[in-house]
């Protein structure tokens, strides 16, 4: 890819675009790569949780280009926490490809954990409404969400195609065992900025494109007020400073408007979540 340049006439720290020819070789090959992922299981199709957002819009537009949308199934999972708004773009996004999909509401399924778990603070309102029971109830949201993937998946000999970028794989910006149950990561290797930019060519409604990320774990929860930063500051600091050779001063001083808060938020961030991108630890044992 091309070598970052600090950004002159965007309004991003960091000009992460790829070119013409790079963008046309990250679909040819993520197109590629699904189709090769679909007949190495030898599976018959592909399942995608379509949320109504930028990545999984984009990755079920690459799915239908590589595999035709006949054999691309999408799942819209709202809970009782999801927007009409999300719902309906979910379901834009499945009809303007041409691919099937079910609107499957997962709210039951996430009552009945709730119920079956001892801990009342789990079913009170004003205790669930903060930390931790917050993040505990919002993550048997997105996990109810990976069990209804693979029910589907393992009945209907699909692939579950994640949805899940760079950006949020390095700090772990994800539900371990939920929205990274899945069997590959079409745009793994993008960076939020970028995964936009392919978004827009491959046709991706603006109005999705534009609009603030949110996993929808809570009511009013978005991607960026969990993160501390907005993506692109985080994109820059990854990609000059965690991916690449800059110290965290050498970052600061090099990027107009990022602080040395903001680099040590990233790099908490990175380091807090390894475990997110290792193998569950087993000792080490000579027999």
């Amino acid at each position: 890819m091309s070598t970052p340049e600090l950004a002159a006439d965007t309004d991003v720290p960091l000009d992460l675009r790829l070119s013409e020819a790079e963008l046309v070789d990250v679909r040819e090959t993520a197109t590629s790569f699904v189709e090769r992922v679909v007949d190495d299981a030898g599976a018959d199709g592909a399942v995608i949780g379509l949320s109504g957002g930028v990545d999984s819009s984009t990755v079920a537009s690459l799915a239908a280009d590589a595999l035709g949308p006949e054999r691309v199934y999408g799942l819209v999972m709202p809970s009782d926490v999801t927007s009409a708004e999300s719902t309906s773009d979910g379901e834009r996004v499945a009809t303007e490809l041409g691919i099937d999909y079910d609107v499957v509401d997962v709210s039951g399924v996430v009552d009945a954990v709730l119920d079956a778990v001892p801990d009342d603070s789990l079913r009170d309102e004003a205790a669930a409404d903060a930390e931790p029971a917050r993040t505990a109830v919002g993550n048997v949201r997105v996990r109810a969400r990976a069990v209804t993937n693979y029910v589907v998946a393992n009945a209907e000999n699909r692939v579950v195609l994640g949805t899940g970028n760079r950006s949020e794989a390095m700090t772990g910006y994800y539900t371990k065992y939920g929205d990274q149950a899945v069997d590959c990561n079409p745009i793994g290797p993008l960076y939020k900025q970028q995964v936009r930019q392919l978004a827009t060519a491959l046709d991706v409604p603006d109005r999705i494109v534009e609009k603030p990320p949110s996993a929808e774990m809570w009511l009013d929860q978005t991607d960026e007020g969990e993160l501390g930063l907005d993506y692109d500051t985080l994109d820059a600091v990854l990609a000059l400073h965690v991916d690449g050779p800059l110290s965290a001063a050498a970052t600061v001083r090099t990027l107009d408007d990022v602080t040395a808060a903001q680099v040590d938020r990233v790099d908490d961030l990175v380091a807090r979540s390894e475990h997110k991108r290792q193998m569950p630890p087993a000792p080490a044992l000579e027999l």
